[in-house]
């Protein structure tokens, strides 16, 4: 099936403690995998789990699916939809069931235990998929099925079923010969360690790199709140009486727009790019080359050119020259932009007499400076007015009540697998329960960079589940008593995350392997993106946007300067933006046999080959801690971001075309789209829904890149 699996080893659990001479040994504890959680929704229980859990969970869910899928093989009879397609789909329940959760720990909450599972667990994992998807016996019955699709009168969403197993068989290797699957399994059990690994080496770097400050003059410019939560982080990390700035994922760090001390900005900046090049064991770079080299040698062995290729044959793109060519039309006006924004900052230093060049470090600093100037806007200014929970319930869930009809209720009895989350109840319209909603946002050194949403129980109408999703974030934990207050940029990650929620949440399908976010990468990303557009949306705007101690609304004045200033910067954003897209597909379209020597100079060249090496603006992630495309899902596909951005304003533009934010249009949307999961080629999808394919006009006009009718935005 298509859910990551978890390869496992040999049940059994290991009884530990003394027991007494001549006293009765204690029943074992039951593993809480092995049934079906009694909770709302299935929800995992956390109160329960334990780290020893997860392994002999995945050894029996994974020899439990192994006696499955070879019942499933063996079979004589004639291949039907039930008793191949459909017996193949409702495998695997415990193993899913554990993975899921397993996963989600391995990323937000991980530890020695978790990762010393994870390293075991990795390469078997691959060997798991393999001994299903390279099994020969099983797929004649798959491609029997498949052959005899049209005359066996199954409905649309068995026969999108039947066509996306022969095509993740077909793509798995199944028609190769049998040396070649003898290599095609080596390889894929060394990318699954290489994948480990580096999200160990990451995790590790990201957390030793933290600027550790002595002194507080340092730290000028932070708000109250930011410096006393660098100094709380810097308790929780045993140094009391210092401060420390966490990394973020990315290349630029958000301190860097408010500390004035630039040799700190620099040491930040330096500390951010340099996390994983350390030549220490964390470094990423060894692992990053041969990464590389197994993918390109996997493809060619699936007949492909190069990893792009593969990858992109089943998504909306196609191909590798279809996503360079939405990217390098853009470069040419962004870069242009991005160089326009670098002349405004540098004239600034000089009239302030700063007599330095502008650097990268100091680009967040003054781009601050100059549209404080400009809009007469700064993030002081604004984050009072951005606290967390005011934002959560009063901006996000308001604007899925306002379009879909959503109502919430926090539920304080559901276990939680971290004090910081919490736990809400989705109701929609009609009162009916709807689905469970997690929330995690707060950075912590044993969780990845970045944020994301999952599912720990996936929508079936086979299996009767609803959805139990999550969102997972690294916004900065203020110090005790202190409010939680964001960033804009916060602000749109928030409703971001969200969408994908309602992607999971709204699904109406009865196949799980089809079902909530179940799509091509290059759409993935539509449904979240496109809830974006909410958190400025005037109704919504002023619901959530209050001052965290008066509660007071934003003034409308600082309201207006913030719509004005919505393309500041986009230059730099842009560039930064396409900087990583073509940097992961540099590495993912060299063919097999032409290996790398040098990260760095590979890495170099291909931003200068694509126009787009500005010393300013460097890419939005290094190769070095790049986590979404070797430690993530979206190898080759990291353009997918702009790709679904020309969806998501083509699709925001068809609201604006017929009366913005209503119920009706909201329902539209969730009935055509966000239900519909992989039940239909994504692409008839978006045409169905919008009348026409979509068009690049509205994402330039949004971005700033071209001016909006009637002048610029």
């Amino acid at each position: 099936m298509l859910r990551h699996r978890s390869l496992l080893l040999a049940a059994g659990l290991a009884a530990t403690g003394a027991v007494q001479a001549g006293a009765q040994a204690p029943a074992p504890r039951a593993n809480p995998f092995f049934t079906v959680s009694t909770l709302p929704y299935q929800a995992p229980p956390f109160d329960r789990i334990r780290d020893a859990d997860y392994q002999p969970a995945l050894e029996e869910g994974m020899r439990r699916e192994r006696a499955e899928i070879d019942a499933i093989a063996a079979r004589t009879d004639t291949p039907t939809f039930d008793n191949t397609i459909l017996a193949m789909e409702r495998s695997g329940r415990l193993l899913n069931r554990v993975s899921t959760a397993f996963g989600a720990m391995t990323q937000a909450n991980t530890d020695s235990t978790l990762q010393r599972v994870q390293r075991e667990e990795a390469p078997r994992l691959a060997a798991h998929n393999d001994a299903t998807y390279l099994n020969d016996r099983l797929f004649r019955r798959v491609k029997s099925v498949y052959d005899r699709r049209a005359s066996l009168g199954l409905d649309a969403d068995q026969k999108a079923l039947v066509e996306r197993y022969y095509r993740t068989f077909v793509r798995a290797g199944a028609q190769l010969s049998e040396a070649d699957k003898a290599r095609l399994r080596a390889l894929n059990q060394e990318e699954s360690r290489l994948n480990t690994s580096f999200r160990s080496k990451l995790l590790a770097a990201t957390s030793a790199a933290a600027l550790v400050v002595d002194d507080p003059a340092q730290l000028a410019g932070l708000g109250e709140g930011d410096v006393a939560a660098a100094a709380e982080a810097a308790r929780q990390r045993g140094m009391p009486g210092k401060w420390v700035l966490p990394l973020q994922n990315t290349t630029q760090q958000p301190a860097q727009a408010s500390l004035r001390d630039r040799a700190l900005r620099e040491r930040l900046f330096r500390a951010s790019t340099g996390r994983a090049e350390r030549g220490d064991s964390n470094d990423t770079r060894g692992v990053i080359l041969r990464l590389a080299e197994v993918r390109a040698e996997r493809a060619k062995l699936l007949g492909f050119r190069t990893y792009a290729d593969y990858r992109l044959s089943d998504q909306m793109a196609k191909t590798p020259e279809a996503a360079i060519g939405l990217l390098t039309g853009l470069v040419p006006a962004a870069t242009a932009k991005a160089r326009g924004e670098a002349a405004d900052m540098q004239a600034m230093i000089d009239a302030q007499g700063g007599g330095f060049k502008l650097e990268p470090w100091d680009w967040q600093y003054y781009a601050e400076q100059v549209r404080k100037a400009r809009y007469d806007l700064d993030e002081s200014q604004i984050k009072p007015y951005f606290e967390l929970d005011r934002v959560l319930q009063d901006g996000v869930f308001y604007a899925a009540n306002r379009l879909y009809g959503l109502t919430f209720k926090e539920r304080k009895d559901i276990p939680v697998y971290h004090p910081d989350v919490r736990v809400f109840e989705v109701f929609d319209a009609d009162g009916k329960p709807l689905a469970l909603f997690y929330c995690d946002y707060f950075k912590r050194d044993n969780k990845n960079g970045g944020a994301w949403m999952s599912n720990f129980v996936g929508q079936s109408g086979l299996y009767g589940t609803r959805p139990v999703v999550y969102n997972v974030a690294n916004f900065t934990k203020p110090a005790p008593g202190q409010p939680a207050l964001l960033t804009f940029s916060d602000v749109t990650t928030m409703f971001h995350e969200f969408g994908h929620a309602l992607h999971g949440m709204f699904s109406r399908v009865e196949y799980p392997t089809l079902s909530g976010t179940s799509v091509p990468r290059d759409f993935v990303e539509f449904p979240s993106q496109f809830n974006e557009h909410w958190s400025l949306e005037p109704s919504v705007f002023a619901h959530y946007a209050r001052h965290y101690q008066t509660g007071a609304p934003m003034p409308q004045e600082l309201v207006e300067r913030i719509k004005r200033s919505s393309t500041f910067d986009q230059g730099f954003a842009t560039t930064e933006a396409l900087g990583a897209a073509l940097l992961d597909m540099a590495w993912h379209a060299r063919p097999a046999g032409s290996p790398v020597q040098d990260v760095d100079a590979f890495e170099a060249d291909a931003l200068r080959r694509y126009g787009v090496a500005m010393a300013e603006v460097p890419p939005r992630y290094h190769t070095s801690y790049f986590a979404h495309v070797w430690g993530s899902g979206y190898a080759a596909g990291y353009y997918a971001y702009l790709w679904s951005e020309v969806l998501d304003h083509d699709a925001y533009s068809w609201f604006q075309e017929h009366g913005g934010m209503t119920r009706a249009n909201g329902q539209r949307f969730r009935d055509m789209v966000l239900s519909r999961g992989s039940t239909q080629e994504v692409g008839a999808l978006y045409r169905a829904f919008r009348g026409r394919d979509p068009s690049v006009e509205p994402l330039l006009r949004e971005r700033g890149l071209k001016p909006a009718p009637g002048g610029e935005k």
